[in-house]
């Protein structure tokens, strides 16, 4: 029985021999890429990355370095989205092959602007293998564009790359140069990234300094607001739109208020200087003319003063505000406790005065009213103090209306919060909103992206409206609730 078991299966074996053989001819055969046209295969992204790199081989056996419109398809393969990572690197060694110049050309518009990750890792590195520091703004622009992928700035592998061209010691030293240099209208991208990247490495305070000692030529513009916040007030902006606040102040017809508020910060200790921002401006003005014993008062006691001025008053809480994890506590005092600063807690004490009056009230509540009525939009604006230095509610419409639930603030807005204490808008979608009674998640970035002093008020019954104070960092307080007057 063994002998007719070994015979069987010599057979098979020879059998299945033939057929293994005829197999793998096919699969090779099959493997065996054929393209007709390369330079149509390589535009096309949905292509394997077997095709794209044949594509590119065919392409080797004409004359690439004078074909203009393949090296405009390399440039395209190097840096568009929708490229495989050895098409992409087989695409960048041809183009430093047949032109550097031109590579380098690209590297340095498109760098910043790579989205995959990977690439941007590998490119990074191909940049500091060549030590090519012609490549430095490049490698800062594109570091400069925050990435939620590595919150770590030292994981950067722009950062990466500098430091192994320049030492780690001289990498800072390199963004401050680039940030100086950067002074024509065209590099206002570029300039911008720089600064917002010198406040993520926590180079704020040597920002201010910069500012204070520089003395910049009548063309650079910016350098000459810098130098007139960081000398009259003792700070800088930190982002985008507060340099846009600071050149808006810096115009002649602001010209009273920048004034103004030089006068008041003579007044401010010189140690609280250091912490306030350009929201805070229009605060200090105010507490000069309202309320001047804020300017020198201790935070723990405006803290204790707010804290007793809100204790007994009833709370409404955003109950969906599309934040992770948020909760009715988040709107409390005493939850930001810690991180309040003078400058909110004087805030909120100028809130809950400027509410005071009838006179206030009664316009955001006939303002609200409208609001009510009207179901294309949310309604909103500023407080703002008169020429007479008297709390008033300027209002502002929106020119783009999306829906019930959003408030697009016109640029007239931003014009006039420039000089105002607090952005609002409204929630007044029914009488009985209650359970959106704070700020959401788009006016939480609406906060942080302006940096202003934010007010949002919500009807919870036709003759009260509750109040709640924000800005940027997810600082919100519940500040009670407001009666419309002559309702009882």
């Amino acid at each position: 029985m063994a002998g007719h078991v070994e015979v069987l299966e010599r057979y098979v074996l020879k059998s299945l021999v033939p057929c293994v053989a005829a197999l793998i001819l096919s699969v090779a055969g099959g493997c065996e890429t054929t393209v007709k046209d390369p330079m149509s295969a390589l535009t096309d992204k949905s292509a394997h990355d077997r095709t794209h790199l044949k594509s590119m081989e065919m392409m080797q056996q004409g004359d690439p370095a004078e074909d203009e419109a393949y090296l405009r398809v390399l440039e395209g393969i190097v840096w568009r989205p929708g490229y495989g990572i050895a098409v992409r690197r087989e695409a960048l060694a041809q183009l430093w092959e047949y032109d550097r110049d031109r590579t380098m050309v690209l590297l340095r518009r498109q760098l910043p602007r790579m989205t995959n990750w990977p690439w941007l890792t590998e490119c990074c590195e191909w940049i500091a293998d060549r030590d090519l520091e012609q490549l430095d703004p490049a490698l800062i622009s594109s570091w400069g564009r925050p990435r939620a992928l590595t919150p770590d700035e030292m994981d950067r592998p722009e950062y990466i790359a500098l430091v192994r061209m320049h030492g780690h010691d001289a990498v800072v030293e390199k963004v401050f140069e680039l940030f100086m240099e950067s002074g024509n209208r065209s590099q206002r991208g570029l300039r911008q990234r720089c600064w917002d990247l010198l406040h993520r490495l926590d180079e704020r305070d040597r920002l201010i300094l910069l500012a204070e000692q520089s003395q910049p030529g009548g063309e650079d513009v910016l350098l000459l607001d810098l130098h007139a916040a960081a000398t009259d007030f003792g700070m800088v902006p930190y982002n985008r739109e507060e340099i846009i606040w600071l050149q808006e102040l810096r115009q002649p017809d602001k010209q009273w208020f920048w004034d103004e508020a030089r006068e008041s910060f003579e007044r401010v200790p010189e140690q609280r200087r250091a912490e306030l921002e350009m929201r805070d401006l229009a605060v200090v003005v105010a507490a000069v003319r309202h309320r001047p014993d804020l300017l020198e008062a201790p935070v723990t006691r405006l803290y204790s003063n707010v804290e007793g001025s809100l204790r007994g008053r009833k709370h409404y809480s955003e109950y969906h505000p599309g934040i992770p994890g948020a909760d009715a506590s988040r709107e409390r005092l005493r939850t930001h406790r810690e991180a309040l600063t003078w400058s909110d807690l004087a805030s909120i004490e100028l809130a809950l005065q400027a509410l005071q009056p009838s006179e206030v009230r009664a316009h955001l509540f006939a303002y609200a009213d409208e609001d009510h009525e009207d179901e294309s939009t949310e309604f909103g604006g500023v407080i703002a103090l008169d020429k007479q230095g008297r709390f008033e509610v300027l209002e502002f419409k929106p020119r783009i209306r999306q829906h019930d639930l959003k408030f697009n603030a016109s640029q007239d807005m931003f014009d006039a919060g420039y000089t105002s204490l607090f952005h609002f808008h409204y929630h007044v979608q029914s009488h009985g909103n209650r359970d959106h009674a704070g700020p959401g998640l788009g006016d939480m970035n609406y906060a942080d992206n302006t940096r202003a002093n934010c007010l949002v008020f919500t009807f919870v019954d036709e003759d009260r409206m509750n109040v709640d104070y924000y800005r940027h960092g997810g600082i919100v307080v519940d500040l009670g609730t407001i009666r419309r007057p002559g309702s009882g």
